[in-house]
């Protein structure tokens, strides 16, 4: 199909979504572009064009961000056609689609939102209050089926209290909203810091004693000097035995930031905010489970009451765990050697089917622990 036809396809439908949002999203075109654009407000603006895949998987998304800040004086969400205004869109250098970039109060010098454009992208840019108050310092509250967000905000009233928590490792982010696009700079590998570390909340939103948080540093000073943050942005670990802070100087990845953690904190989450193979297992009990796969007959509840014994002086999540060990060793003595086996291929049916994510951690421990007695 002819560019000029999708255009035809699309062009109807794109003059109908744009007076339905046009209350919301204001749009721009070569007419109105500097009477609105450079004045009293800041600017954020998508330059797009309607038969652009990815523009319109992001129109949802942007719809949302309209509605959040309509009431907003300070901002200002709009959009271009470029099919329609291409000397607006020439002007300001867009090359492909779509573009988005925020034009301060006062200016009509743009700065670039970075971000890859891929579905997956263009789905996180419902993030919108984080990423706009950064931008702009404007808090506002996104209409529900927006992306939530698992990092804690932290300020001078707060930060005490959950940073030096002895019971919770927690990491924090130091930035400030004059920073923000640096946040989205490519050194940050794929989806820029911001993006990153949204999904590393995500990763251990699960854990009761990990937190995710940050910091407007701007907002408070005292707390930024206090530790001593210099480049922007910083990321401390305030882990259960060290309140002074240490600082995470590793790449900024999804990866790397989840290995850190789970080396600093002892967890065991991959980057899906899934268990891995390793959750659950004492090394501790190595022995006596090993011992009791090689016994037979009376011996074999021998080294049970044995793992019974090991299992009650175990304290904190380890006696979580340790349950689960006695129980699987009780389950083998009374239903033989094939059970560990035949209940873990039972479990990882159940793990393939969409469960809840608390589900999930559970029977992923009984398969991991299981595994040592198969």
């Amino acid at each position: 199909m002819e560019k000029s036809q999708i255009w035809l396809t699309f062009g109807t439908l794109s003059l109908l979504v744009a007076s339905a949002m046009a209350a919301d999203v204001i749009v721009l075109t070569e007419e109105n572009f500097h009477k609105e654009v450079g004045q009293d407000k800041g600017a954020l603006v998508e330059f797009y064009a309607p038969w652009c895949g990815h523009c319109k998987k992001l129109a949802p998304e942007y719809e949302k961000l309209g509605e959040s800040f309509k009431k907003a004086k300070s901002v200002l969400i709009g959009k271009v056609d470029c099919d329609e205004h291409k000397s607006v869109c020439s002007k300001h250098g867009v090359q492909g689609y779509p573009t988005i970039q925020w034009f301060p109060k006062g200016s009509l010098d743009p700065k670039k939102y970075e971000v890859p454009r891929t579905a997956e992208a263009l789905t996180e840019f419902g993030i919108g209050k984080e990423l706009m108050y950064r931008f702009t310092g404007t808090n506002v509250k996104i209409p529900s089926g927006s992306v939530a967000s698992n990092v804690v905000v932290l300020n001078a009233d707060n930060f005490d209290a959950v940073v030096l928590d002895k019971t919770k490792d927690v990491l924090v982010e130091f930035y400030a909203p004059w920073q923000a696009f640096g946040l989205f700079c490519k050194n940050y590998s794929g989806y820029g810091l911001f993006l990153t570390y949204e999904k590393i909340a995500t990763v251990f939103k699960m854990e009761e004693d990990i937190i995710i948080a940050n910091l407007d540093v701007d907002k408070s000073r005292g707390i930024g000097e206090k530790y001593e943050v210099g480049g922007l942005p910083t990321l401390k670990l305030f882990s259960k035995g060290n309140k002074a802070g240490e600082d995470y100087n590793g790449d900024r990845d999804l990866d790397d930031l989840v290995t850190f953690i789970n080396e600093k904190c002892g967890t065991n989450r991959d980057a899906k905010g899934q268990l891995n193979s390793k959750a659950g297992i004492l090394s501790s009990l190595d022995a006596s489970v090993k011992e009791f796969v090689a016994a037979s007959g009376d011996e074999k509840k021998i080294v049970f009451s044995k793992i019974e014994e090991e299992v009650q002086k175990l304290k904190g999540s380890t006696s979580r765990y340790g349950k689960i060990y006695l129980k699987a060793a009780k389950s083998c003595l009374e239903k033989g050697a094939d059970y560990p086996k035949k209940e873990i291929e039972r479990l990882q049916r159940i793990l393939d089917h969409s469960i809840s994510p608390e589900k999930a951690d559970e029977l992923t421990l009984k398969k991991n622990i299981l595994s040592t007695f198969a």
